[in-house]
């Protein structure tokens, strides 16, 4: 597919690709050759070939979703410089 120079100076816009004139030529024939490959790629049998794992067919893991502490509040709170019983201790900050 050969693509001219408006819809490559078009599609450079879009991107927000600063392209100078010089290089449009360029550019079109690189996008031609890609564009090529992927239809190529339409050209390839895979009727029986079976999908690869994909989001559609992974099934997630999943656990109940429930809020807890975690039961290790003691563990916790052995990291505290100070403590006044199930609480962390703070310097006071206001008078």
């Amino acid at each position: 597919m050969s693509l001219d120079a408006k819809t490559v100076t078009r599609i450079a816009r879009l991107a927000r690709i600063g392209l100078a004139p010089e290089e449009v030529n360029a550019l079109r024939q690189d996008m031609g050759s890609i564009i090529d490959w992927v239809e190529q790629l339409n050209e390839v049998d895979v009727t029986d070939v079976p999908p690869m794992i994909g989001t559609g067919l992974a099934k997630p893991r999943l656990r109940e979703d429930c809020v807890t502490d975690g039961n290790r509040r003691d563990d916790v709170l052995s990291n505290a410089p100070d403590r006044e019983g199930p609480f962390y201790t703070v310097p006071k900050v206001v008078e």
